[in-house]
């Protein structure tokens, strides 16, 4: 940088201040990019994922089990259009809201490893059990299960993320 045909050099203050100030943004944006999803989006996340266990125990049913197995396919098909497109309206209205995309890359890879491993084991898991025992009761619970693992790491996200800010 120069000024009046000098070069300037700040002073070894001005520097660690500088840098200071350059954490400090990097830091806010990382909170801000790190924000939990809206609330309406979290409740949409908890029904889809309690949706997932009876919905895809009902393709694997045999015989069919309540509706036929494409009709199963069917609502699948819709009910994750729908949550892709949700998706797309929360990401869209909190970029516009805080010019920061919704980013999954920043959270805790403490929470989300177990998440990533777990929660499709659940979600699969039974509605597998349910068509080799036939009790409905295997899908039921892993609605339940899901669904409150996913509130559940909603409100723990939340949480780290008061304690960042």
């Amino acid at each position: 940088m120069e000024t009046n045909g000098h070069a300037f050099r700040p002073t070894p203050q001005q520097a660690r201040a500088a840098l200071a100030d350059t954490e400090q943004v990097r830091a806010s944006a990382a909170a801000l990019s790190a924000t939990p999803w809206p609330r309406w989006f979290a409740i949409t996340l908890a029904l889809f994922i309690a949706a997932i266990p009876p919905v895809y125990g009902g393709l694997l049913a045999d015989p069919q089990w309540l509706l036929p197995g494409p009709v199963w396919g069917v609502i699948m098909l819709v009910m994750t259009a729908g949550y892709l497109a949700l998706y797309g309206v929360a990401a869209a209205n909190w970029r516009k809201k805080t010019g920061v995309a919704l980013r999954l890359d920043v959270l805790p890879k403490r929470a989300v490893v177990p998440l990533a491993i777990g929660l499709p084991a659940l979600l699969l898991g039974g509605p597998h059990a349910f068509r080799a025992t036939g009790e409905p009761l295997w899908l039921f619970a892993a609605s339940a299960a899901g669904a409150a693992v996913s509130i559940g790491f909603h409100l723990t996200f939340v949480r780290l993320h008061r304690k960042a800010s």
